[in-house]
Formats: C-alpha cells, sequence, structure tokens
C-alpha cells in the first residue's frame, strides 16, 4: 500500500498501556492473523463494499454510491449493527487520514504526550504510510521529542524492519504461542517470522517489549516457559516481557466458550519465567 494516507479503524488520543507514556494510538485497519480469540474481528479485513450493511443500519449513516458503501460518521450512534451484520471481518466505518490529519490531531494533545503508537489490525500492512507520519514527526521542530512506536504481531519480513527502524524508536511484539503448529492453529500462520522479528529488532536495540498473551488450554506459554526464557536471555537478559490474560468478554464464535486466564495462572507462569532467568516481567493490572 503505496500511498500517503491510511485506513484509520480509531485514534485514541490518551493511552499509558501502549508503550512508555502517555501516547496517542492509531489503529489501522487490516490485520494478517485471523487470530481466533481477537477481540476486534472488524479490523482484521477492509471493507468489501458488498454493501450488505447498508440496510441494516438503523440510523440511516449508511449509503450506496457507485458500488462504494458511503459512512456519514454525523448520522452514527455507534450501535454496531454494521459491524455485526458484516461476513467479512471488517466495518464501514473508517477514516481516511493522511499525514497532515495525523499531525493536526497529535498537535491538539501535544502537551500531554509522550509518543505515539501505531497499532492495529496489523500497523505493518500500511508501513509506507507509517515510515512517511514518523519522518515528519522526526523532522518537526516541536514534535521531533515524541517517541514513535509500532505495535505489531511480528510477522513483518526483516526487511521490512529495515524500511523503518530510522525512524521508529521501539516495537512491541506479540508472540502468541512458541510451538509453530500451536501458533498456526491460533492465528492461521506460522511464528517463524515472529521469532526472526523479535531477535532482530533485539539485535537493533528496537525492541521495547515482548507481549504474551495466556489463554488456559489453547496457548502452550505456559508449558514452554524454559524455551521462551531460553530464547529471550539469549538476546537480552533484560528483555521486557509483558504477561497478558485472556478473557472472553467480547471474542466471538469457539473463543467465547473458552476459559478465561486467572491471576492464579498468570502469577505461575511469570514465575517459572523467572525461575529460568527473566526478571523484567510485568503483570496485569486488572483481572476480568
Amino acid at each position: 500500500m503505496n500511498k500517503s494516507w491510511a485506513i484509520v479503524n480509531k485514534l485514541l488520543p490518551f493511552s499509558c498501556v501502549d508503550g512508555p507514556g502517555n501516547r496517542l494510538v492509531i489503529f489501522l485497519q487490516g490485520c494478517n492473523f485471523k487470530c481466533l480469540n481477537c477481540h476486534n474481528p472488524y479490523t482484521i479485513s477492509r471493507c468489501k463494499d458488498c454493501g450488505d450493511c447498508v440496510t441494516t443500519c438503523p440510523h440511516q449513516a449508511l449509503t450506496f454510491i457507485n458500488n462504494k458503501v458511503i459512512w456519514q460518521s454525523s448520522n452514527c450512534q455507534q450501535c454496531d449493527t454494521c459491524i455485526n451484520t458484516c461476513s467479512y471481518q471488517s466495518t464501514p466505518m473508517t477514516y481516511n487520514y493522511n499525514v497532515e490529519d495525523i499531525l493536526l490531531e497529535i498537535r491538539k494533545y501535544l502537551p500531554f504526550l509522550n509518543g505515539i503508537t501505531i497499532s492495529g489490525g496489523e500497523a505493518t500492512l500500511q508501513l509506507p504510510f507509517i515510515k512517511k507520519l514518523f519522518q515528519a514527526i522526526k523532522q518537526a521542530d516541536d514534535l521531533k521529542h515524541l517517541t514513535c512506536f509500532i505495535d505489531s504481531n511480528g510477522y513483518l519480513a526483516k526487511t521490512g524492519w529495515q524500511k523503518v527502524e530510522r525512524v521508529m524508536d521501539g516495537a512491541m511484539i506479540d508472540l502468541k504461542a512458541w510451538d509453530t503448529q500451536v501458533h498456526k492453529k491460533l492465528t492461521g500462520r506460522d511464528n517463524d517470522r515472529v521469532k526472526q522479528t523479535i531477535e532482530y529488532l533485539a539485535q537493533i536495540e528496537k525492541l521495547h517489549e515482548v507481549r504474551f498473551l495466556v489463554i488456559p488450554e489453547h496457548t502452550d506459554l505456559q508449558t514452554s516457559a524454559k524455551q521462551l526464557a531460553n530464547f529471550l536471555i539469549t538476546l537480552n537478559p533484560q528483555i521486557k516481557v509483558r504477561i497478558n490474560a485472556f478473557h472472553n468478554h467480547g471474542v466471538h464464535g469457539a473463543a467465547k466458550t473458552w476459559p478465561a486466564a486467572t491471576q492464579q495462572q498468570i502469577e505461575s507462569f511469570a514465575a517459572k519465567l523467572k525461575h529460568y532467568g527473566l526478571q523484567n516481567i510485568i503483570l496485569p493490572s486488572v483481572y476480568l
């Protein structure tokens, strides 16, 4: 996608969980994983303009013009009827932002910000836009103090990371499973590239943290603590690890019946990682 604008699902002005400090987070539309436990499945695909959602909208916020679904945000009540109608894991409620649009948004909240994080969906599917935005931030006298981070599933190839590494301050990478077959079952993709991404970003000192999502009975992280610890310690003994606990609120399909991770299970996993040498571990502040 070699464009100077991005398809944005949502812009969050303030977040303290998407990188260091207080951050403005831009959630881009589109993902190359199809995680069974995705809490935002409507961010996976881009709108296919099928028109199925137009007639179901109770607030006449959608129209079908020239074979395109047009969203009128002024009429929208955010009832999510269109999302629930869509059979393609998408939404018509997206924005097209160019770099200047995003810079204007950043400047609205600038006194309160430490940095910018691009998330998703999967942020790196719109890599050319990310590069242009980060370059613009680094070149602006009033913005260049902001750190620029990417929150990613790690599937981008090394050559892709090399395109943004000079303008990116750090990345948060999700490692959803240790065994590649378990990872493929959960996401539809293997995890070879994810591990390569973690290795490369650690090598160039741009890996902010690795994230684990514990899903009882479905992830192998809990039983692979030794392998995970050995893998990460060889890259950096002080590597930051964030453990998240799965909950089934808001998920769809089979994952709706999956058990939530308990505090005891999370703390047990963390204890195993520490036993094998990892010490910089962040636990959930809330368990649902």
